[in-house]
């Protein structure tokens, strides 16, 4: 029923998706391909997700020197390649363009509402009840509440961000600016000034390489080492040489082998460039794919330092003893999960520890719900997130029954254990997959 009395009657529809990024898009289509019928809801005035954003203006994890890190090949939906005529690694306004263009050829802007914010998802009282109320509030601030029997959340897990607590002492006495990555959108803005970058993930490096070419001068400053991955090994997209045959015929001991001699061999020490070695072996965490920050760091455009120690007026100073002053800082130290609109007690809701998903993607004791894209993958996410879909559409057509729920939660917690062994147990660790052999059990999970 619509609450506010405002917009007339809602779509009726079997299943809620909320997000119409990469992910939603991608379990929309499903949906649609299976002749299911559903709603798309969708806050941002289009479709595209963070990769429209930097040339929105809007909030968010995009910024303007934002690219793909993974080939054109491995990111376009399968049956909708991206145009030839894009280079390798596009441009976020080009992905943008390109996830409007196969939303139209797939048919799916009449099943979208835009400008929809998704404000709670809630199930009856009995958790065996398969209904779930949706609420929504559109631009003209009207609310509706929608009732489904399947929601599948696709919304993204980029979207608190994630500061140091506390920040380093004297933080309240900076005269310059402290921000996150969210915050970021163009080295422009600061041009002229010295800017102090910290962290050593994805974002880290492409904006302090982005700040070179405008600030006075930029620092990163880096608490723990990550492996740095080139895009390109041997001539080749790292992701096509992950998805050759013979990479995955190889051993996991084979492929950390056969990577970390590569990277010595393309890049040799990172402590060469004034980082710290990393304290783990490759595939162990998260790796940082990036063609430019080492090269940025031998022309001298960007200077590395280790973890800030203090704060002290327009003064930063270092762990090693250093000190530098400063205009900004820019903190990019990622990203917590939130879905504020769950309620509690649903996995990645208001909760405690790492998400529960059997399969990554359904969760045991709430029927009716699903997560699409809630996962990091090395390498590109696209096909993992279609065949996330395309089993949770065959799971809504009744054509796959789902364990029970505690043989779901015995699959969850081996892959919690493995996870532990491999990574520790961080939030980002908890949603780690390797690609190949998670596309491998999607598929078999498929029937395909």
């Amino acid at each position: 029923m619509n609450r506010s009395g405002t917009g007339g009657a809602p779509t009726a529809a079997t299943v809620c998706v909320i997000g119409a990024g990469l992910s939603g898009l991608a379990a929309a289509h499903a949906l649609s391909a299976a002749g299911i019928d559903f709603v798309c809801l969708e806050k941002a005035p289009d479709v595209g997700g963070i990769w429209r954003r930097p040339g929105a203006g809007e909030p968010g994890p995009g910024y303007e020197s934002l690219h793909l890190n993974t080939a054109k090949q491995l990111t376009g939906y399968s049956g909708f390649p991206m145009p030839p005529e894009l280079p390798l690694y596009p441009r976020h306004s080009d992905v943008a363009a390109y996830l409007r263009s196969f939303a139209e050829w797939a048919g799916l802007p009449p099943r979208i509402e835009l400008r929809t914010e998704v404000l709670s998802v809630h199930q009856g009282d009995d958790k065996d009840d398969n209904v779930w109320t949706v609420t929504s509030r559109d631009a003209g601030g009207g609310v509706t509440e929608r009732r489904f029997g399947h929601v599948v959340v696709a919304s993204g897990h980029n979207t608190e961000p994630s500061l140091p607590d506390p920040l380093p002492p004297g933080a309240g006495s900076f005269t310059g600016r402290i921000l996150h990555s969210m915050d970021y959108r163009d080295g422009g803005d600061f041009a002229g000034q010295r800017v102090v970058v910290v962290g050593l993930g994805a974002s880290a490096v492409d904006i302090a390489a982005d700040l070179s070419r405008h600030a006075a001068r930029t620092l990163l400053s880096v608490r723990r080492g990550l492996h740095i991955v080139p895009k390109q090994l041997f001539g080749t997209s790292v992701d096509l040489i992950a998805d050759a045959p013979w990479w995955s015929e190889m051993s996991f001991p084979e492929q950390r082998r056969f990577v970390e001699q590569s990277l010595l061999v393309a890049r040799g020490k990172l402590s060469d460039y004034g980082l710290p070695e990393p304290d783990h072996p490759v595939f162990s965490s998260a790796v940082t794919i990036s063609d430019e920050i080492l090269s940025r760091i031998r022309h001298g455009g960007v200077v590395p330092r280790p973890a800030i120690a203090s704060l002290d007026g327009g003064k930063v100073s270092f762990t090693d003893g250093t000190t530098e002053e400063a205009d900004a800082i820019v903190y990019c130290t990622g990203f917590r999960m939130a879905f504020p609109f769950l309620p509690a007690g649903c996995p990645a809701g208001p909760r405690q520890g790492p998400v529960e998903l059997y399969e990554r993607v359904v969760a045991p004791d709430r029927a009716g719900l699903y997560f699409v894209g809630l996962i990091r993958p090395h390498g590109s996410v696209t096909r993992l997130v279609e065949a996330q879909s395309r089993w949770v559409a065959r799971i809504v057509a009744g054509e796959v029954t789902l364990p029970t729920p505690e043989a779901m939660r015995e699959e969850v917690d081996t892959y919690l254990s493995g996870i532990e062994a491999r990574y520790g147990m961080t939030e980002g660790a908890c949603i780690q997959v390797d690609v190949g052999p998670y596309l491998s059990e999607l598929r078999e999970l498929d029937g395909a």
